[in-house]
């Protein structure tokens, strides 16, 4: 018996909208990182890449669960002597709202070298307004 290895879907790929409006942000990265990884297709497969493009919309409207709006900091470190960068979540939304969901996602793909080009089919914009409309996108409603 032959064993099933699905292959690249290339330009067959569909586009999703999701509405971030009022959405939590973990369980939303959770579903967008398996729509971007094809988990939820019967013809997932770890080696292959068989996701979807994923376009957010209202990014600037996601919620933090808990404590997490005034806690949580993101940090980065440019490897020389004082240079450990920290911003809290409203500065984060304040100048780049899209980077809030594009972070949380990126932490939930796997490291490998197959994570940046599922990255790449990820479109966060913080408005209403997407310049996707010529890809004819299903909007997919998350609870």
């Amino acid at each position: 018996m032959k064993s099933f290895l699905p292959k690249d879907p290339g330009d067959a790929r569909r586009w999703v909208v999701v509405d971030a409006d009022g959405k939590i942000l973990g369980r939303l990265a959770v579903r967008l990182a398996n729509m971007l990884r094809g988990k939820d297709k019967p013809v997932f497969s770890r080696q292959v890449d068989t996701g979807d493009f994923v376009v957010v919309i209202n990014a600037a409207k996601v919620k933090l669960s808990g404590a997490k709006e005034q806690n949580k900091t993101y940090r980065r470190y440019s490897g020389y002597r004082s240079g450990l960068k920290s911003m809290s979540v409203p500065m984060v939304r304040e100048r780049h709202p899209d980077r809030l969901i594009r972070m949380a996602v990126k932490g939930m793909l796997p490291n490998n070298k197959l994570s940046l080009g599922m990255l790449t089919r990820l479109k966060v914009y913080a408005g209403a307004d997407h310049p996707h409309a010529a890809q004819k996108p299903q909007e997919l409603k998350i609870s």
